[in-house]
């Protein structure tokens, strides 16, 4: 430390020895500083507040139907990025500034001299923004600040229209996609349904629950058969105990012609074809067989017709005679009884035909089951997509009209452009004191320079140090009167030097501090 400091006072010493030339170059700095801040133009800010009301009443009510962007977000970016090449050039054809370009190099200074001067600010979160721009004309600084509000506010309604279009084009363009997608995943869905119709895959419990189901079917045919086979054996008893009595068949149309026991046979197979009706379609294996048993009782009722006309046609004279109504009674019964156990047979044997195709597909059923599980889970999905994308057109679409409505955002002019009347720039109570400071730093570096320069040493160990030679002794200089008074005088012209830049510069400051506001006034 005592090193540092005994370095820090020779070096001081060596200084003060240039003193004249420190004072000299702080009087042609502090001069030459002091024009230069005189001339610089005077410089007068356009200025204006511009509030963004991104509220909307709309906002409140429509929250949940529509895509709501964030809006303050969107002004903040646009804030950011307007002050670009494209809006600065069109701001200077708006303000008439490239009239002032007279060649593709003055262009280019104006379009960087304009991008470094002009200014966004925002304040706080009010979304308040400020808009400055400098100029030595105030008519022209006005000017360009009006231009730009301008720009600015067109460029935050046309960015939302062109973000709403480009969206709904997407949005479009994406719904096509997975509409042709929905369309070829229903269509295999449908065939791969229709292959394997039998299944009933659509049924709660798969092929498992069908084969089942089938089994249960069959085991009540079965029973029923068997109840309607023991009812007719019992009818066919009690009238193995009546005596018949012989009718004619008389002769006439078909039409006309009633045989019992296959009429009510086709009766209750058409009743049977009625309820299959309401729970399957026309294609459905059990439809179709009961439609075959019907077709080949109507063919047998012809043929038995065709016999009794043949027998009508033979024995002309036979005459009618009463019968035992009783008789006749457990006859139409037996009948019936006999088309119930043909319905029950035919429909046991298709049952159990089901049930045979069933169980040979067994080992198919789990890869059956597992690619419609597949075919199922890809259809969700894409459906699940477009459905969403369909959704968020519509959202998009009302959002739009939203817009249309209310505005993506309010702006409002708080402080129309308005240029100050006195001038901004340069502020010269603050670049005066720093010209002063610059002559004082500029006259010590100077001192310093010629101190290194010629350099003198003050003690015998500065000399011994330097030299690197030994030290056998000094010779004492002593001052006269004469001398000591010169240095004096030295001294004090050196002061009274300095002061005086000091006590100019005071003075230039006080002036223009009284001055500047009688003088813009």
């Amino acid at each position: 430390m005592e090193d540092l400091l005994r370095q820090v006072l020779l070096i001081l010493r060596a200084m003060w020895l240039h003193r004249r030339l420190a004072v000299g170059v702080a009087w042609v700095v502090g001069i030459i500083a002091g024009a230069v801040v005189f001339a610089i133009p005077d410089k007068y800010q356009a200025s204006a507040r511009i509030f963004v009301d991104t509220d909307s009443v709309l906002k409140p009510l429509m929250s949940g139907l529509i895509v709501q962007a964030n809006t303050e977000q969107q002004i903040s970016m646009l804030s950011r990025t307007l002050i670009s090449r494209p809006n600065v050039e069109k701001l200077m054809r708006m303000a008439d500034l490239d009239l002032e370009a007279k060649s593709a190099s003055d262009r280019e200074n104006l379009i960087d001299h304009v991008t470094k001067t002009f200014k966004i600010k925002s304040v706080g979160r009010d979304n308040i923004y400020i808009l400055e721009y400098l100029d030595p004309s105030p008519q022209k600084a006005q000017k360009v600040v009006q231009s730009m509000t301008t720009i600015f506010v067109e460029s935050g309604l046309g960015g939302k229209r062109n973000d709403t279009d480009s969206a709904r084009r997407f949005l479009d363009d994406q719904i096509d996609i997975f509409r042709k997608k929905l369309e070829e995943a229903e269509t295999r869905l449908k065939d791969f349904k229709l292959k394997n119709i039998e299944m009933e895959l659509d049924k709660e419990g798969g092929g498992g629950g069908r084969i089942n189901e089938l089994s249960t079917q069959l085991s009540q045919t079965r029973l029923s058969l068997r109840e309607a086979e023991t009812s007719r054996d019992a009818m066919k008893r009690q009238i193995a105990g009546e005596e018949p009595v012989l009718l004619p068949d008389m002769p006439g149309t078909e039409s006309s012609v009633s045989i019992p026991e296959i009429d009510g046979r086709i009766e209750s197979q058409k009743r049977n074809l009625d309820a299959l009706l309401q729970r399957f379609t026309d294609q459905h294996p059990d439809v179709a067989g009961v439609r075959r048993v019907i077709k080949d009782l109507e063919e047998q009722k012809r043929q038995e017709i065709a016999i009794r006309k043949k027998i009508a046609a033979a024995s002309p004279a036979v005459a009618s005679v009463n019968a035992n109504p009783a008789y006749q009674q457990m006859k139409v019964s037996l009948m019936e009884a006999e088309a119930t156990v043909a319905a029950l047979r035919a429909r046991a044997a298709e049952h159990e035909a089901r049930y045979a195709r069933a169980k040979g597909k067994v080992g198919l059923m789990p890869e059956v089951e597992a690619e419609y599980a597949q075919l199922n889970r890809d259809y969700g999905v894409i459906k699940k997509n477009y459905d969403d994308l369909v959704q968020r057109r519509e959202s998009a679409s009302i959002s739009e009209g939203m817009s249309a409505v209310s505005g993506v955002a309010d702006f409002r002019l708080i402080d129309p452009p308005r240029a100050s009347n006195q001038p901004t720039a340069p502020n010269r109570l603050l670049l005066l004191p720093m010209a002063l400071l610059a002559s004082v730093v500029a006259g010590l570096a100077a001192s310093f320079v010629a101190s290194q320069l010629r350099p003198t040493f003050f003690d015998p160990r500065s000399l011994r140090e330097t030299t690197g030679l030994p030290y056998l002794g000094s010779v004492t200089r002593k001052l006269t009167p004469v001398l000591r008074a010169r240095e004096r005088r030295s001294i004090v012209r050196a002061g009274i030097s300095a002061g005086a830049l000091v006590a100019l510069y005071a003075i230039v400051i006080v002036i223009v501090f009284v001055l500047a506001p009688r003088a813009v006034a």
